[in-house]
């Protein structure tokens, strides 16, 4: 017996096809087995595919519009920012309305809303601390000035400007054998106020085109360094990125919330 999803390919962080970050949008009537989730997503092959479900709660009830789950081609991951975007973007277009919500397993509930042509991410703001990794800064290269880290992974490396961030080239396998975090590499732009490059190699992506949970580090980082809640931002993967960047609320309660464009360069159905 054949089950067909629908299935959407976005680029999301992207005002034309062929740019920001691929991925793929599967809307489900109730939740596979996790392992076919992830072997879905190994079928896809992008950083993220985002799976949703119906909320039987409701937002009336604390819930959400849909739950919500990411898997990369090798695991389900806590939080993607581009996969949540293209979610949001297929639902407001196929359904209508300026805002969706979702549940989510470890993030809480997350918000897309349409602005304009374009949309918004809110996702958690999430804090770093000084600290010192000097392995991966050594496997990075470029002579970071700091390091800033958070113990679910999210490790920010502050680098002296953005030729520094273009010409890195990682040892990507060394990178994988500490484990799967994210290496988030930043400086000062050129263009925009912020420029990044993203490793992920633990986690099944050795460079990711433009990272969502990301920039929910980048923002409470730049925005205490910039003295504003708000900046733009570029992530310099060959295919390359613009968001534009902003923090709501403070402590427990701070979002960051990232806007850019999408583009669904594919719709159709997956086979099962």
């Amino acid at each position: 017996m054949t089950m067909q999803i629908p299935y959407w390919h976005v680029d999301a962080f992207a005002a034309r096809p062929f740019g920001g970050n691929q991925a793929a949008v599967m809307v489900l009537d109730e939740w596979l087995p996790d392992d076919v989730l992830v072997a879905i997503a190994a079928e896809n092959l992008f950083a993220e595919t985002a799976f949703v479900v119906r909320d039987a709660t409701g937002p009336e009830n604390g819930g959400a519009d849909w739950e919500l789950r990411w898997c990369t081609p090798t695991e389900e991951v806590r939080l993607c920012g581009h996969a949540t975007l293209a979610s949001g973007h297929v639902l407001l277009q196929r359904d209508g309305g300026e805002r969706v919500t979702f549940r989510t397993r470890q993030s809480g509930i997350l918000e897309v809303r349409a602005v304009g042509d374009a949309y918004e991410v809110g996702l958690p703001c999430i804090p770093t601390q000084p600290g010192e990794w000097a392995e991966a800064a050594a496997l990075l290269g470029g002579a970071p000035l700091e390091v800033w880290r958070n113990p679910l992974g999210y490790d920010l490396f502050l680098y002296a400007d953005e030729a520094a961030i273009r010409t890195l080239d990682p040892d990507l396998r060394g990178l994988a054998m500490l484990g799967n975090n994210l290496f988030v590499c930043t400086a000062p732009g050129e263009r925009t106020d912020v420029v990044s490059r993203v490793f992920v190699p633990g986690g099944g992506v050795d460079e990711d085109p433009v990272t969502g949970a990301a920039h929910a580090t980048l923002v409470p980082f730049w925005t205490q360094r910039l003295g504003r809640d708000h900046f733009t931002a570029h992530q310099a993967s060959a295919r390359g990125g613009d968001l534009a960047c902003r923090k709501e609320g403070a402590g427990d309660d701070a979002r960051a919330w990232l806007g850019g464009s999408c583009v669904t360069v594919v719709e159709g159905t997956f086979h099962l």
